[in-house]
């Protein structure tokens, strides 16, 4: 703001000057900022969703008691795979007799050609539903109802898959892709491995 000032003298006139304003120290008061960076933070932390890594989903089987091991020793139609070293795939079908079963080999390359031949009347009928499906006949409700039920039959093939120390992670993705692929609708996951199947299963690897 302005400010005229008189001059002391006689007759002359006084000077006019300007009153300049007082410079003051700028000030930042960050006590609020401080609150609502807190709050924000409590905020965020309160509301957020923590990540959860994204794994495949093996059901294991239940521990069997003596009655369902006395059934599994009789089983038919079944085939037992092991996942190994460099990729391959060693085999039996039915149930382990000591002494008596030996191990066969094959590799991804193949595996598909024996599955779909061991579950070859599934496979069969699950391709004949899939054309039906295909040209409208059927919905994806009656689809996945059908499919179910013929791939869960008591002939149909039930595969067991049992990695090996030596197996990698990718064998084992591989195999249940496999599954799916070949119209095999049951199949167990087991992480143990008999002495005696074990005993057979070095053996062979000593061959490769």
């Amino acid at each position: 703001m302005a400010e005229v000032q008189q001059g002391d003298g006689g007759g002359g006139g006084g000077r006019h000057k300007k009153k300049r304003a007082k410079k003051g120290s700028t000030h930042i008061d960050m006590t609020p900022m401080v609150d609502l960076a807190f709050l924000l933070l409590t905020f965020f932390i309160l509301t957020t969703t923590m990540y959860k890594p994204s794994t495949l989903q093996l059901t294991f089987p239940v521990p069997q008691d003596e009655q369902q091991k006395k059934d599994l020793e009789k089983v038919n139609n079944a085939l037992t795979v092991f996942l190994t070293k460099n990729d391959q795939i060693l085999y039996y079908r039915d149930a382990f007799k000591p002494g008596e079963t030996q191990l066969a080999r094959t590799n991804f390359n193949k595996i598909t050609e024996l599955l779909v031949t061991e579950n070859k009347s599934t496979f069969d009928q699950v391709q004949a539903l899939k054309r039906r499906f295909n040209a409208n006949e059927i919905d994806q409700i009656a689809y996945d109802t059908l499919k179910n039920n013929i791939e869960k039959r008591p002939e149909a093939l039930f595969v067991i898959i049992k990695p090996d120390k030596d197996a990698k992670y990718r064998n084992m993705i591989d195999m249940v892709d496999e599954m799916d692929i070949s119209g095999i609708g049951k199949f167990a996951v087991q992480d143990t491995i008999k002495p005696d199947e074990q005993a057979l299963l070095d053996a062979e690897k000593l061959k490769f």
